[in-house]
């Protein structure tokens, strides 16, 4: 592209310099400048005189020195970063001398700077002037071209002056026009230049001695050559274009617009000073006569200095100069231009933003965009060029490419500022794409997130959706509005999948129960979760799995609450080939929720695609995919308590069935506490009385059997209080019976068949608890004629043995029997006449015996009075004649006792002596002995228990009759009457 056709802009900012004093300003004004270079902040000037001046950043000249007494200083080089100076005078006589300058280190006595070192250049003993001259930064090894087309390289060491060798290297018929160094440190490559060809050779390193090699048939013109410092690239411009070569060959390239007289670089730019365009025709003569003659002719003969950037393929500047050019060089960051009429302009670059603010104004936002990449703006500021890219192309109405701009400044743009020049819904394809940008940056919220799924789901684009959502690495949106978004939409498959890849469980749980109605799949799904997991699944949705699925859900009861749950895992597929149905995408992954048990964690694994909610559930399923349920082995199962049996049951309700298998389960297990023991087995028996009381006939007496034999045995933890209860609500009189019975309440088992007129029933209690207790047969009495009704379902055979039963074991009185018969009406003299006549019968029987009693006991008390009395006043006769001791006749001394019985005083073993004759020994009958002992010890024994109140209350209180036992221990002598010795 020529150069005409590149855009032009003013980047720099041109001013002359004023001269820092007469001096200075003489020396420039007079044209005296033979050379010009700078480096290490200075510029160096030399002049034809051999003279060097070095000007500071005052434009002053702060130092001059003769560096030459022969000769003008036509080249010159200062090594940046040091003192060094090099210096080339010619003389066409003799010749050309370069000197190497420490410029720091003066002698003593003339104060000059110290000539390290001073050569002749050898060019063969030609007098031909330089053309060219080049250096590397060390010194180590210069180039010296001569317009004869000889090239001399000079290698040594210059610094300390330890000698040269020179060479020359190349010999041509053209002359020399520009030579230039490329260097690293293993290869040293010469580029040199003619008027017609271009050359390198190899310096020193691998090739070194070689000829040179033609790198391009084209030569330039003096000045015209150059190296760019920064890439190494050598730049030649031509007349018809400008040309950058390396060491592997010709380069980048844009066209020039004519004849060039001098190329320099500064930073990315490359300067070219262009002599004035020759007139064709007459209109410049025309002009020239105008503006009059000589004046005219200066003004028409002005050079062309342009700045270009070959990188963005932009003019920088473009100037028209005056005077012609005589040096280029750049100092103090800046680049100047010396022309010949001893002016100095100075070329500042602009800021950047400056420069950006240009492109702006032309609305040149690539360019822009490209300069600030290039000057390494960071990518804050980038992002505003973006942006300002993105409004203008809003503006003329391409808004995709406006989005595309606005996506590459997304992150630090507010997004709700383009959000909403693409709310249309023409344009949701943008907002689509840079609502998926925000994701992939991370920048989106929750608002984001749901703006984008409603846009996919008007357009119902699911390959979208899915795509959005399987997408890998971090979580570029918020779960939970994407979860739920879906769920509003109708994509509950997609909704299962982010949460079962993102361990959602719970709401996976939700999705399936709530939203897919896949109660099956749902109970599988949290079949395979952990303990606490699964049970918070299970208990909240518990009813409604049971409702659907009674028998697993169950089961899974049974299985966590026994402690024996152990989530199932699945073996991995071996095969999925889809089936495709018609023109919907891979049916494979329609399934996805039905199949998602069976792919944890990732259910959407091997599928590409899933319904929409318009064609959901009527999918095929994947073919040839096999899974196994298998369970974890006991070590890798984490323990867990199972909770107390009775926070599920109010899940059972209404499904009774369920709850008793889940009960008796429960009951099997050996971890229960007491407490839980205590809640099944209320619970079960409620339950058995609640079916029981549903069913009827057999059925009914199944389930009443089962609930007797729940509660019979003496170790069942079941209160009888709830028994009792229970039992009455459910009107089940077994369970009430026996209760009472192991509680001991027989009558309150008896009164409860009276109170409910249960006739058979009473008398099947009597039958069975009298003989317990007897106090239930006056109850039966007062019961069975209470009523008519009653006395004829009882009849008079039961009435006959209550009454029988009473008589024979005294529970009542004759006459309180007589009273509670005739408390009513209902018994009649006929059917008590028998008791009556067997009761008196034996009262009169009674009253004889006890008369007869009476007077025997009144004969035998007279009897033994007068036998009392006769020995108190009687003589005593002593008849026996044997001793009862020995059996011998008795014979003296013979002791004789009142009972009669007489003895050998020797068998009594007696002491005649003893007593004194007076009787009172206390020898006593042998043969009497003993129930004398008695009665006196029966005396003994009623003297002390007269003192012993407590056994006379006792008695009387366990006493059938209370009269009887108050004459009784009467005639045992308790009541204070004295008894006889």
């Amino acid at each position: 592209m020529a150069l005409l056709l590149w855009k032009a802009f003013d980047f720099f900012e041109v001013s002359q310099i004023r001269l820092g004093d007469d001096e200075t300003r003489s020396f420039f004004e007079n044209n005296e400048i033979s050379s010009v270079c700078s480096g290490s902040e200075s510029l160096f000037l030399g002049s034809d005189n051999g003279y060097v001046r070095i000007i500071g950043p005052s434009w002053k000249v702060v130092r001059s020195f003769q560096a030459h007494e022969t000769g003008r200083i036509t080249h010159m080089r200062q090594v940046e970063g040091t003192s060094l100076l090099v210096t080339v005078s010619e003389d066409l006589s003799n010749e050309p001398v370069l000197k190497v300058w420490a410029l720091d280190k003066p002698v003593k006595k003339t104060g000059l700077p110290t000539c390290l070192s001073t050569i002749n250049i050898n060019n063969g003993r030609k007098q031909f002037p330089i053309s060219a001259f080049t250096a590397l930064d060390d010194l180590s090894q210069l180039a010296v071209g001569f317009a004869n087309g000889a090239v001399t390289v000079i290698r040594g060491d210059l610094i300390h002056d330890r000698g040269t060798k020179q060479r020359i290297v190349y010999e041509s018929e053209e002359p020399i026009t520009g030579v230039e160094f490329v260097s690293d440190p293993k290869l040293s490559t010469l580029f040199v230049a003619t008027t017609s060809k271009l050359l390198k050779l190899v310096i020193s390193g691998r090739g070194h001695g070689q000829p040179p090699r033609t790198v391009e048939d084209s030569g330039c013109a003096a000045g015209c050559m150059t190296v760019n410092k920064k890439t190494g690239d050598i730049i030649v411009v031509r007349e018809d274009a400008v040309y950058y070569y390396t060491i592997d060959g010709r380069g980048l390239c844009f066209a020039n617009d004519g004849a060039t007289t001098f190329v320099s670089t500064f930073e990315e730019y490359v300067g070219l000073v262009s002599p004035p365009v020759s007139s064709k025709n007459g209109t410049s003569d025309n002009i020239r006569r105008r503006f009059g003659g000589a004046s005219t002719e200066s003004l028409f003969s002005a050079a062309t200095f342009t700045m270009i950037d070959p990188q963005l393929q932009i003019v920088a500047h473009s100037e028209t100069l005056i005077s012609p050019v005589k040096a280029l060089f750049q100092i103090w960051g800046d680049l100047f231009i010396l022309t010949q009429d001893g002016k100095i302009n100075r070329y500042h670059e602009k800021s950047l933003l400056q420069r950006l603010e240009l492109l702006y104004q032309r609305n040149l936002f690539p360019l822009a965009i490209n300069l600030a990449q290039k000057s390494g703006m960071d990518l804050q500021q980038q992002n505003v060029i973006y942006r300002k890219y993105g409004d203008h192309l809003y503006q003329k109405g391409d808004f995709d490419s406006a989005m595309a701009q606005y996506i590459k400044a997304i992150d630090n743009t507010e997004p709700s500022q383009v959000i909403r020049k693409f709310l249309d819904t023409q344009r949701i394809h943008n907002l689509i794409e840079y609502l998926e940008e925000l994701h992939e940056h991370h920048k989106a919220t929750a608002d984001h997130t749901t703006l984008l799924l409603n846009c996919y789901a008007k357009l119902k684009d699911v390959e979208k959706l899915e795509k959005f959502i399987r997408s890998e690495g971090d979580l570029k949106f918020d779960l939970d509005t994407a979860i739920n978004m879906c769920r509003q939409g109708g994509y509950f498959e997609q909704a299962a999948y982010l949460a079962t890849k993102h361990g959602e469980s719970d709401l996976v749980v939700d999705i399936l129960i709530e939203d897919s109605k896949r109660y099956s799949e749902a109970l599988d799904f949290i079949w395979h979760l952990d303990a606490e997991t699964a049970y918070n699944c299970l208990m909240k949705y518990a009813r409604v799995l049971l409702e659907h699925c009674p028998s697993n859900t169950a089961e899974f009861f049974i299985d966590y609450y026994t402690g024996k749950y152990k989530p199932k895992v699945h073996a991995t597929p071996i095969e999925s080939v889809p089936v495709l149905s018609g023109n919907r995408l891979a049916a494979g992954a329609a399934n996805a929720v039905q199949n998602l048990t069976s792919l944890l964690p990732l259910p959407y694994m091997g599928t590409s695609a899933v319904p929409t909610p318009d064609t959901q559930g009527d999918n095929q399923p994947t073919v040839g995919q096999e899974i196994a349920n298998t369970e974890q082995d006991d070590d890798s199962v984490s323990k867990y308590t199972p909770p107390p049996p009775r926070s599920a049951f109010s899940s059972f309700i209404d499904h009774p069935d369920e709850f008793i298998v889940f009960l008796e389960a429960c009951l099997k297990s050996n971890s229960l506490g007491e407490s839980d023991r205590t809640d099944i087995y209320t619970t079960l028996f409620e339950m058995y009385l609640h079916k029981a009381k549903e069913g009827k006939g057999v059925q009914k007496e199944e389930w009443e059997l089962k609930a007797k034999k729940l509660i019979e045995g003496h170790d069942i933890p079941i209160e009888n209080s709830n028994v009792l209860l229970l039992s009455h609500l459910s009107d089940f009189r077994d369970g009430t019976t026996l209760v009472k019975e192991q509680s001991g309440l027989l009558f309150d088992i008896f009164r409860s068949y009276t109170s409910a007129k249960d006739t058979r029933g009473a008398i099947r209690a009597l039958q069975k608890y009298g003989p317990r207790e007897p106090q239930l047969y006056p109850a039966a009495l007062a019961y069975f004629t209470s009523d008519p009704r009653i006395l004829d379902d009882a009849g008079p055979e039961a009435l006959a043995d209550v009454l029988k039963k009473i008589d024979a074991d005294g529970l009542m009185a004759p006459l309180q029997v007589i009273q509670t018969l005739g408390s009513n009406a209902v018994a009649t003299m006929g059917m008590i006449k028998p008791y009556l006549h067997e009761t008196i019968t034996r009262e009169r029987r009674e009253i004889a015996a006890n008369k007869r009693q009476i007077a025997s006991f009144r004969k035998e008390t007279e009897q033994k009075r007068v036998e009392i009395a006769e020995l108190g006043s009687k003589p005593a006769v002593f008849q026996a004649q044997r001793c009862p001791g020995c059996g011998a006749p008795l014979d003296l001394p013979v002791v004789h006792f009142l009972c009669k019985h007489s003895f050998h005083q020797r068998c009594l073993k007696v002491d005649s002596s003893a007593g004194g004759g007076d009787g009172s020994d206390k020898t006593e009958c042998p043969v009497c002995a003993a129930n004398n002992a008695a009665v006196r010890a029966m005396k003994r024994g009623q003297e002390e228990r007269a003192e012993r109140h407590d056994l006379f209350r006792d008695a009387l209180s366990k006493g059938d009759e209370r009269f009887k036992t108050v004459a009784q221990w009467f005639g045992q002598g308790v009541m204070g009457a004295g008894g006889l010795e």
